[in-house]
């Protein structure tokens, strides 16, 4: 579909890159010739995935950042510019969600899910939009939001507040930061079976293969068509396109609210299920 050097030269960013849709996009944006900078909390993440980048025959740094951090992510952009002198496209992918039903939700788990979403994405663009100003090269920033940032949806409030802050952000910057020729656009994904992902959104009895039913396409996605989607949207063949959010969902979203067919379930068994579903406290 693209040729192999679209991104050839172009220093990239992913958070949230050693794994799942992250990882997905970085490897592919390594075929078509980016290098690659990797930031996740934990290395363990990022050095298997640094290593198959680096096997396809592309560059790859890796660098440990908390993302709600900001003097953290502001050290790995850094490292990123010694590496590689120059940094070319963010992609805001690092993510936090669960269910729950709002009654139960703490002001802890709240502020969790949106310290890392949207706090965690202005902090990464933020950094690299002052590098790529500083620069004067301009550069793209590409933040993965969901569809229910424009539905709402029951039991991931948390969730569709941050990530509908986050697509306002992108809105606000392609204006504001049109005159450094900085683009900034958005991708609502569907559902893409990720292992992290399917683990904290799919409760235990229920069948996520019914969930194709309510997908006009009948099917989940499939990592290489958000992969090219985001290579696409960095690559200077869009570079008419900024404040856009670009919805991949096989028609999901104007089926509305991704969970909110579990209001149709006993509110006690929800209730029940989505409790047990609680993420560990971390000490």
């Amino acid at each position: 579909m693209f040729r192999s050097d679209l991104l050839a030269g172009k220093v990239i960013l992913v958070t949230g890159g050693g794994t799942g849709l992250g990882k997905s996009m970085a490897l592919r944006f390594a075929e078509l010739g980016a290098k690659l900078v990797l930031v996740s909390r934990r290395l363990e993440h990022l050095e298997p995935a640094a290593a198959e980048i680096r096997a396809r025959g592309a560059e790859c740094h890796v660098a440990t950042a908390d993302v709600r951090r900001y003097e953290e992510v502001e050290a790995a952009v850094r490292s990123a510019v010694e590496r590689f002198s120059r940094l070319d496209a963010l992609v805001n992918n690092a993510a936090g969600n669960f269910l729950c039903p709002t009654e139960d939700l703490s002001p802890n788990g709240f502020a969790s899910v949106v310290g890392i979403v949207l706090q965690g994405t202005f902090h990464a663009t933020l950094a690299a939009g002052k590098q790529m100003i500083a620069q004067g090269t301009g550069g793209s920033i590409l933040s993965i939001i969901a569809t229910y940032t424009e539905t709402g949806s029951a039991f991931v409030v948390p969730s569709a507040c941050a990530k509908a802050g986050v697509l306002a952000m992108m809105k606000s910057l392609a204006v504001e930061w049109a005159k450094y020729k900085i683009r900034a656009n958005a991708i609502a994904p569907g559902p893409f079976p990720t292992e992290g992902a399917w683990s904290r959104l799919a409760p235990p009895g229920f069948d996520m293969s019914d969930r194709t039913k309510r997908i006009p396409a009948r099917r989940f996605g499939e990592h290489a068509e958000l992969a090219n989607l985001a290579a696409y949207l960095l690559a200077d063949e869009s570079g008419y396109v900024t404040g856009a959010d670009v919805i991949i969902d096989g028609g999901e979203s104007l089926m509305a609210g991704q969970f909110n067919e579990l209001t149709t379930y006993d509110p006690q068994l929800v209730g029940q299920v989505l409790r047990a579903m609680k993420p560990e406290k971390k000490t």
